[in-house]
């Protein structure tokens, strides 16, 4: 079913900015997996029809930062307290050594599952799960689960050739890799899985774990000259708390953005993780070149790192998306969550800034800092653009049909005046009556096609046993 009509929507969110962000449909068209038309339309003889009344059309969510292993570490007490440092050695990486190809498989299923509920079609996966002599392929596995459940998908080949002091006692299969090996397999699969297409199903991404402290520092430039040469874009953690700046300022002498500039790690090609903690300076480079963002304000928050300055980046220039990062910092690792935690947090931060007047202020609040619209812009086209995936960027003629049609009848969305932003302002999770991805039936009336869900959580319950008994 890639040619159909969906009828009737309450109401349209486009993804797409200003005026263009809503249209009054109430139908659209799609031929051959791209939407055709949008508008008052009357179906055709013999056209399917999908029946969206009372119901609100999306784009298909992009997420942009992930860690899909970390599906089965949610809530884990040892780390549950613990900012981002103590939390690291607490939970990833004590757990990451007991992931066999079976648990890991397992993991990266289960979020992907969880995001294709919330709406979301495509997923950027930043995948660290490498060393030296590893027997089982993470790359493989993300690729072939993700094209199981029919979602876009870009890998973000993590890594690092040196550890931080807090992994010194690691297992020796958690060693760093060298250099040459991290580049020749991002060769190798960039060979095997990379697709330039703007509506590409596969992606591949330059993504040491964290630059700052997971590559020597001559290491940083070769790492983005290597993926400017093969064609894809950089992605890695940056400035998510104090650390790094206190870090970049002790071994650098600057900024982390400043460090990350002067090693040709900033661009329209190159998109970090969390960008928390910045300066003005750093706010202005990161502008004028373009680079992204990818906003995960749960994990933001669950790890009390802070809110990131979102507004004041996309301002400046900065291409701002939303990830959901892993499921171990964020225990709802959805893209309904996380839109309603990024609309919610934005407007806190404007209003944690505001003085009063005696204080020269001149607001009351931050209630005009991120609208729904923004929100749906961040979460669908803005992580079409840090992704280059031009050809899912949002609902509009010539475009892939990535929809999401979301049902209404649940009672937190009873008395809405404005029923367009329910997926976003009412949070939850709203009924997916129908998830296409480039026309193609991904979730049909709240189920997804063939998955057997309660199994899943059987074996997921399972996995979870045994991870706590081996300590």
């Amino acid at each position: 079913m890639t040619s159909f009509l969906i009828r009737g929507a309450a109401a349209i969110m486009t993804g797409l900015p200003g005026a263009a962000a809503r249209h009054e449909g109430p139908d659209l068209r799609v031929r051959d997996g791209i939407i055709e038309a949008m508008g008052r339309l009357a179906p055709e003889p013999g056209e399917r029809v999908v029946d969206a009344g009372g119901c609100v059309v999306y784009p298909a969510w992009v997420n942009t930062h992930h860690h899909l292993f970390q599906s089965l570490l949610k809530g884990d007490a040892a780390g549950i307290g613990l900012t981002l440092t103590p939390w690291l050695a607490a939970t990833p990486y004590r757990f990451r050594a007991r992931f066999d190809e079976r648990l890991f498989r397992l993991a990266a299923r289960i979020g992907l599952v969880e995001l294709l509920r919330s709406g979301c079609g495509t997923v950027a996966d930043h995948n660290y799960l490498y060393y030296p002599g590893m027997d089982f392929d993470t790359s493989a596995i993300l690729f072939e689960e993700a094209e199981a459940l029919g979602m876009r998908f870009v890998l973000c080949r993590g890594g690092a050739t040196r550890t931080r002091q807090l992994e010194a006692d690691l297992p020796g299969a958690l060693r760093p890799e060298s250099l040459d090996a991290m580049l020749d397999d991002v060769g190798r699969l960039v060979a095997a899985y990379h697709d330039p297409a703007p509506d590409a199903m596969r992606r591949v991404a330059m993504a040491p774990t964290t630059a700052l402290f997971s590559l020597a520092t001559e290491e940083v430039r070769q790492t983005a000259a290597h993926a400017r040469s093969l064609g894809i874009r950089l992605h890695t953690h940056l400035s998510e708390t104090v650390g790094y700046q206190d870090s970049a300022r002790a071994m650098h002498g600057c900024s982390p953005v400043e460090f990350m500039a002067r090693h040709d790690w900033l661009g329209s090609d190159v998109w970090f993780a969390h960008l928390v903690k910045l300066d003005e300076e750093e706010i202005r480079l990161l502008g004028i070149t373009g680079t992204g963002v990818a906003h995960c304000p749960q994990s933001n928050g669950r790890l009390g790192s802070g809110i990131a300055p979102v507004r004041a980046l996309e301002d400046a220039g900065v291409a701002v998306s939303i990830g959901v990062d892993g499921a171990a910092s964020n225990e709802a690792a959805d893209m309904i969550s996380e839109t309603h935690a990024a609309w919610l947090m934005q407007r806190s931060r404007g209003g944690e800034r505001a003085k009063p007047t005696y204080a020269g202020g001149r607001e009351e609040g931050g209630a005009a800092h991120a609208s729904v619209e923004d929100v749906v812009r961040w979460g669908t086209t803005g992580g079409a653009r840090v992704l280059g995936l031009d050809g899912v960027a949002g609902l509009r003629p010539g475009a892939c049909a990535d929809i999401a049609v979301y049902s209404l009848d649940d009672p937190r969305y009873f008395g809405l005046h404005d029923v367009a932003i329910a997926p976003v302002a009412s949070g939850g999770r709203p009924v997916l009556e129908w998830l296409f991805v480039g026309g193609h039936v991904r979730v049909e009336r709240d189920r997804i096609p063939g998955l057997d869900l309660a199994a899943l959580g059987a074996e997921a319950r399972q996995a979870t046993r045994e991870l706590l008994a081996a300590g």
